[in-house]
């Protein structure tokens, strides 16, 4: 079919050389948990005049009706006593009126609850954008405080080139936006990219009571601000209270023709009729010939190459039927499953190529399921791809399963799916490059070897202390500081999961290998293959299965019993990583070795510490800072979530809460579920359709209350 791809690229090329079109934007998937910041500018108390003119503004918003333009400006009491209260609302331009009031009505009520006594705060959901004050914010410039996210992607050539093509269409924008009337200050716009990447996106706005010189120093103030917050990034986003901007090398902004229009009488002029000549009759009739003739060939050019690559696709996409034709999903799930693959898929090709053939040399590590490689894409982007092995075990339901899911998700705490490869045999999944290995690397001792190697070694090492084979380097990265970041990053990618996106989704094997730390130590939750997803819509919070997958150790005992699982059985797994990463110790490891048949289990030991009041003696010796009352706090919380009883423990939501607020009381844990005798329930098969553990497995495979 090589003259297929031959004859389409030329007819594609005479067309797209002559026939100019927009480019078609990308989904703006792209979400983030809301960003509090109570600013420290004084505080009210709570039966203050302040207090009750904010109340009333924020009661306000409930009996207004949406506005165009996004933009919200709002006060409340007398200004001649001091305690007048002000706010400001502002949403990204393509959020549609009702969207807009909503997400402000949200934000101000939320606000309010984060920083119920501070006098000056301001939150970034998504959409929209809320602050409020003690003193008059309209027409006034704050660019304090700011929040910056980054895309993860790094400049990995011609950076000089990129770096000035970047500042033109910032600078080219911010002109643009701060030269916009009192309604609206935004705008958006590309340019021609540096060698090596396709274009430059970027759209800018400042909040419209701004005059033009602060909406343009505001701007200014922010692209300044890059060098500190995202250099060297491909893609970015920057926010103040006065002004925002953004930058991507896709188009993810919608165009005017898609976006809601603004009320008669407040677009721009309009466009000009065109032209007309007079000509003369032959050359008349001439251009009437070629206006017909031309079309003509050129639809039946295109009839003929579609139906040339329509044939090529149906021949190319058997495979891929074969994996994604069945759907394990059902009800609305099932309806729109696949819609978001077909941009993933990858050329084979493409991937050896950036593998160097799948080289020794490129390959970062081998598990059950088959091997890592490194890859470079020719256009400079750093991969991971995971090929598995034909006798791993992991079919074609958990391949499929991982990409309909994670084409589904976008969030900072999950690992990116960029995309996947079905070739003959081959199953392949392509991810984003996390530089540091996972967390298991950094917290258990480990020795590498690649293979072929001499067993001996592995199993001296076993004998060993842990911390005698540890990588002393790598551990000294893991202060208390650390640590507490990835147990909050793995909170928000489990809430994500569970509460706020789309489909409810329970992992079902979370553990410290698939959780994967980029170059900030910030968490990635990894591996969905085993993952389930119910419907938001839907009133079920269970489900039972007779196919039990996961690891042991890590699994909640109704499941790994009783095959029920839910939202709690990630919880239940949450909490033994949690005491994995306090301790440095592995679940199936407690206080003695793996041979020592009586060594007492890890959550055994860390529940029994509790009860004897030497909980201290379970820390890492190597945290030798940070707050012992934080850490105190977290084991409680690692306690809760690995209670016996699923109805006791907590949900996700609640343990953020617990997590970000000292002053909320814990409760007493109750006894957990522990490991005891080495009996296998008869509802676990070691066939293809029971378990499936990873190296991690503990033999013992009976969990009951002790």
């Amino acid at each position: 079919m090589e003259h297929v791809r031959v004859i389409c690229f030329f007819f594609a090329c005479c067309v797209l050389t002559s026939v100019p079109f927009p480019a078609l934007a990308q989904v703006d998937t792209y979400v983030f948990d809301p960003d509090f910041n109570c600013v420290d500018r004084g505080n009210f108390t709570a039966n203050s005049s302040f207090a009750g003119n904010l109340n009333r503004l924020v009661s306000s918003l409930s009996s207004l009706t949406s506005k165009p333009y996004g933009f919200y400006n709002l006060s409340s009491g007398d200004s001649s006593s001091g305690e007048k209260a002000y706010a400001i609302g502002l949403c990204r331009r393509e959020v549609r009126r009702d969207d807009c009031l909503s997400c402000i009505q949200t934000a101000a009520r939320n606000l309010t609850e984060q920083c119920p006594r501070s006098k000056q705060a301001v939150v970034w959901y998504t959409q929209c954008m809320f602050r409020y004050s003690n003193r008059t914010i309209y027409g006034r410039k704050e660019t304090d405080p700011t929040l910056s996210f980054r895309a993860g992607e790094t400049i990995s050539s011609n950076r000089d080139e990129f770096e000035r093509l970047q500042r033109e269409l910032l600078n080219r924008l911010k002109g643009v936006a701060a030269g916009g009337g009192g309604n609206r200050k935004y705008a958006q716009g590309n340019s021609s990219a540096s060698p090596g990447y396709r274009r430059f996106y970027g759209s800018a706005q400042c909040t419209p009571d701004l005059s033009e010189e602060d909406c343009n120093d505001c701007l200014i103030y922010g692209f300044e601000s890059i060098p500190s917050c995202c250099d060297g990034e491909i893609g970015l986003r920057w926010s103040c209270p006065s002004c925002n901007f953004r930058f991507e090398t896709w188009r993810f902004y919608e165009l005017d023709s898609d976006l809601e229009p603004d009320p008669p009488g407040t677009s721009g002029s309009p466009t000009p009729a065109a032209k007309t000549e007079k000509t003369g009759k032959g050359k008349g009739g001439s251009k009437v010939v070629i206006a017909i003739v031309i079309p003509i060939v050129l639809v039946a050019l295109f009839a003929i190459c579609l139906c040339l690559v329509l044939k090529w696709k149906r021949n190319k996409s058997r495979d891929r039927v074969k994996v994604l034709g069945s759907s394990p999903l059902s009800g609305s799930v099932a309806e729109d499953e696949f819609s978001n693959t077909d941009s993933l898929s990858v050329d084979f090709e493409n991937l050896k190529t950036a593998t160097n053939n799948f080289s020794p040399a490129n390959e970062l590590g081998r598990g059950g399921f088959g091997s890592v490689y490194k890859g470079v894409f020719s256009h400079g982007q750093e991969i991971a791809v995971k090929r598995l092995s034909g006798t791993s075990g992991q079919g074609d339901l958990e391949f499929k399963n991982e990409i309909l899911l994670l084409a589904k998700l976008q969030h900072r705490n999950l690992v990116r799916l960029l995309g996947f490869c079905i070739h003959g045999q081959e199953r392949l999944l392509v991810y984003e490059f996390i530089k540091n290995a996972s967390l298991d690397h950094f917290i258990f001792g480990i020795i590498f070897y690649s293979p072929p190697y001499d067993p001996l070694p592995l199993v001296v090492s076993l004998c060993i202390d842990l911390y005698t084979v540890a990588d002393l380097e790598k551990r000294q990265v893991l202060d208390w500081g650390v640590r507490h970041k990835m147990i909050g990053g793995i909170v928000r990618g489990l809430l994500y999961l569970h509460e706020d996106s789309r489909y409810r989704i329970i992992h079902r094997d979370l553990k410290a290998s698939n959780i994967l730390l980029d170059q900030e130590m910030n968490p990635k939750i990894a591996d969905f293959g085993l993952a389930k997803l119910f419907d938001q819509g839907l009133t079920m919070t269970h489900r039972f299965t007779s196919r039990i997958a996961g690891t042991y150790g890590y699994m909640a005992p109704e499941y790994a019993i009783h095959g029920q699982f839910s939202v709690k059985t990630d919880v239940f797994s949450f909490g033994v990583l949690v005491i994995e990463i306090i301790t440095g110790k592995r679940n199936n490891n407690g206080r003695g070795s793996d041979d020592d048949e009586d060594a007492e289990d890890l959550l055994s030991w860390v529940w029994r510490s509790w009860r004897e009041d030497v909980i201290l003696s379970v820390i890492d010796p190597s945290l030798t800072t940070g707050s012992r009352n934080d850490i105190l706090r977290c084991i409680h919380i690692g306690l809760l979530c690995v209670q016996e009883s699923a109805a006791t423990r907590p949900t996700m939501a609640s343990v953020a809460l617990m997590l970000n607020s000292n002053s909320f009381t814990l409760p007493t844990p109750s006894r957990p579920a522990f490991v005891l005798e080495s009996v296998v329930p008869l509802n676990v098969s070691s066939s293809t359709e029971g378990l499936q553990s990873s190296s991690n497995d503990v033999t013992v495979s009976e969990l009951s209350p002790r």
